[in-house]
């Protein structure tokens, strides 16, 4: 039996200073739970690779603005245990990700171009996916990775993420070996704040956060990742 995760919430985006991120922190740690990948309260490691049309549309939508827009990626979390297909799409002011749990070995054949794994797992959505990564000759355009600190509430489907040391890489695709280079993406000491979210903000959290001079951006790790394939800027 396939896998599957369909999420539809608010996202906001922010940009902090390490002393502010330091503040929220503690501050959060009183109120909120951590990401069980957090252990002992430490950050863990996100990697994603992209994947892209033949003529990079998804990065192009995301340049010019479009309300409605997607991306493609592998995400592996922590020490890599869990795999995800992962097809975020903007929907107005929401972001609609649905995600497919992998195999390992599924994961590679992504990464060699070679969809056709996608045909075993049941359901609607990984046909899609086939359909889609198939007809539009999408291929691995770049890995992205970061630490993250990630605290969780089950209502609403509450995430508040702190984003470090993003870096990436646009000539080596495999998204499980250790021994690849990459360069930064973030300008140093930058960090990425997300509040993300369905319905709405509980008001205990929404009235920690509201201390702190929050301007939200609209960055794209995966825009700023294709550093030196397309032009992409730093954030």
């Amino acid at each position: 039996m396939s896998e599957f995760l369909d999420v539809l919430r608010t996202e906001k985006k922010y940009t902090v200073s390490p002393l502010t991120a330091g503040q929220i922190t503690a501050r959060l740690s009183y109120l909120l739970p951590l990401d069980g990948n957090c252990e002992n309260a430490k950050p863990y490691i996100v990697k994603s690779l992209y994947f892209d049309s033949l003529y990079n549309r998804d990065y192009m939508e995301k340049g010019s603005g479009l309300e409605f827009r997607k991306k493609i990626r592998l995400r592996s979390y922590g020490d890599g245990g869990i795999v995800k297909l992962e097809w975020k799409r903007k929907q107005g002011s929401k972001q609609r990700k649905q995600s497919l749990l992998l195999s390992k070995t599924d994961a590679e054949k992504l990464i060699r171009g070679d969809y056709r794994c996608l045909l075993d797992y049941d359901g609607d959505l990984p046909k899609q996916f086939y359909a889609m990564m198939t007809e539009e000759v999408y291929r691995p355009k770049c890995i992205v990775k970061y630490s993250r600190l990630a605290f969780t509430v089950p209502t609403n489907d509450i995430r508040i993420t702190l984003d470090s040391g993003v870096s990436a890489q646009e000539g080596q695709f495999n998204l499980f070996q250790d021994s690849v280079s990459y360069y930064p993406v973030t300008e140093p000491g930058r960090i990425t704040l997300e509040v993300k979210y369905n319905h709405f903000l509980l008001d205990y959290i929404r009235t920690a956060l509201s201390s702190f001079e929050l301007t939200e951006t609209a960055s794209s790790k995966y825009t700023a990742s294709r550093y030196f394939g397309l032009g992409g800027t730093m954030s």
